[in-house]
């Protein structure tokens, strides 16, 4: 482990780049900040943090290198001025893309001489530095084994998951399949009840509840798709298929858009003709595969 103090560099200063340098500067680290429009820099600067307006600069000024971009294209095309800088440097990429993304920007950093290490932040910006925050990253283990202490500042989970460098991407976005339907079926339940004059707010503590009887059951559903044993169901494909028309009838009651249902009906109708009407609804994943 390296002292817990080690110099940091941190480009990129959107919400949730700011929360990290944020997070290293109240920890004690000598923090440098990079971002193209140099004045989000000025509160970090207050904050005791140094303010490099060229990349390489701020490349050249740290051994541990945080990139807080969007995606892997503008982490490359950001860095590609301090690409000379990056030879001896230990570069970590936190931002959004895939697999594949992930193995180029690898490829591309390794080329350059940097070592590598891909994460992803499972949480907001807010919830940066406490100790329940999870990050998990993928890439050189002997990065993540120098730098643990250094990164845990960020969150106390704190996880390597492998050498492969797209492990944090492929979590990352299989993770992140459950956040939009989520997400929309909240809110189809908030203009549901908004239809009858109630207040969104009133769903709250019970979607909660649903999303933790979701959370109990999860390890169940995994555990018949590693074993592919689907023959004894909590509930069945069958079952959701028969509740399928009430979601129409709820639209039309409340006046509310419910097509997005339609391709997991649609799914759920595919898993009955390849013969899981019976088996449990986590069978839908031997549909979701594609020969």
């Amino acid at each position: 482990m390296t002292d817990n103090r080690t110099p940091v560099t941190v480009l990129g200063l959107g919400s949730m780049g700011t929360a990290l340098a944020e997070a290293f500067i109240e920890a004690g680290h000598p923090t440098t900040v990079w971002n193209r429009t140099a004045s989000k820099a000025a509160p970090l600067v207050a904050r005791g943090a140094r303010h490099e307006t060229a990349i390489a600069d701020a490349v050249a000024a740290s051994p541990l290198v945080i990139a807080c971009l969007t995606t892997y294209d503008h982490t490359r095309e950001a860095l590609e001025p301090a690409a000379a800088a990056l030879a001896g440097r230990s570069l970590v990429t936190l931002n959004s893309g895939s697999p594949a993304g992930a193995r180029e920007m690898a490829a591309w950093a390794t080329g350059h001489g940097a070592r590598f290490l891909d994460g992803a932040i499972k949480n907001v910006p807010t919830a940066v530095g406490k100790p329940d925050t999870l990050l998990y990253y993928g890439g050189d283990r002997s990065v993540f084994a120098e730098y643990e202490t250094t990164l845990r500042v960020l969150g106390g989970d704190t996880v390597h998951l492998g050498e492969e460098s797209d492990l944090a991407a492929l979590y990352e976005m299989a993770v992140g399949g459950t956040l939009l339907p989520a997400l929309v079926g909240f809110f189809q339940g908030a203009a549901v009840v908004q239809a009858r004059g109630l207040e969104a707010g009133t769903l709250v503590r019970f979607t909660v509840k649903w999303l933790e009887m979701i959370n109990s059951i999860l390890p169940v559903f995994a555990q018949e798709i590693d074993s592919g044993d689907y023959t004894k169901p909590m509930s069945t494909v069958n079952l959701f298929l028969e509740g399928a028309a009430y979601d129409e009838q709820l639209g039309e009651e409340a006046g509310v858009d419910v097509a997005w249902h339609a391709p997991f009906h649609d799914l759920l109708r595919r898993a009955v003709e390849a013969g899981h009407g019976d088996h449990s609804i986590s069978a839908l994943v031997e549909v979701l595969r594609k020969p």
